[in-house]
């Protein structure tokens, strides 16, 4: 019981001691962290849309459904950067947290999918997924606290459910092709996420805006 005890108090102290270190963190090297964190989340869904390609139906993509029907396309988001230069850095952390928190069950729904996936690079294909779930946490991590840092306003949240269901077909095509949109709503989501951030750590560099 006592080295239970013991242990606990370990626990707490260990986490007492992350978050006293996050605190004192700059917000530049936050955003740093998370503009990276975004850029890795990205590259990997827009890798696996590749590895999707190969062997994909050429009658799966007359099937594909059009991008508004995503989940996320509820939220209006600046449509490139010239716009997103003109929101402001409360509202653009805010979006990017909205549209990462709305993944977090249809990314279970990709998980769980992809282990049976009807696709010669289906194992590959499963543990990338995997690989965008661990980025996504932590970067929503990041985003938790860097939201801390700047403000009410920026720690408002949309909400954007998913009700998508998590059957995606019972045939090879569907299956591939509800698989291949919801991975193509996710990597489009990521992009806007990976723009928005860079915009925000330009900013935070004082940087002109045909920099960023």
């Amino acid at each position: 019981m006592a080295q239970r005890h013991s242990d606990g108090n370990k626990l707490l102290m260990t986490v007492l001691y992350m978050v006293a270190a996050c605190s004192a963190v700059p917000i530049n090297d936050l955003l740093d962290r998370a503009s990276q964190r975004s850029d890795t989340l990205h590259s990997l869904s827009t890798t696996l849309s590749h590895d999707l390609d190969f062997n994909f139906p050429p009658i799966g993509r007359m099937a594909m459904p059009r991008p508004s029907m995503c989940h996320t396309s509820s939220l209006q988001t600046p449509s490139d950067k010239e716009q997103a230069l003109q929101v402001s850095e409360s509202d653009l952390l805010s979006l990017a947290r909205s549209l990462l928190q709305a993944w977090a069950d249809p990314l279970v729904v990709l998980s769980t999918s992809a282990n049976t996936l009807p696709h010669p690079a289906q194992s590959t294909i499963s543990n990338k997924i995997q690989e965008l779930q661990e980025h996504t946490k932590s970067l929503g991590d990041g985003l938790d606290i860097l939201s801390g840092k700047m403000g009410p306003a920026a720690q408002l949240i949309s909400s954007l459910p998913y009700r998508g269901g998590s059957d995606i077909g019972q045939d090879r095509i569907s299956k591939l092709v509800n698989f291949n949109f919801l991975l193509s709503c996710f990597r489009r989501d990521s992009h806007k996420i990976d723009s928005f951030l860079k915009v925000l750590r330009c900013r935070a560099a004082k940087l002109r805006p045909e920099m960023c």
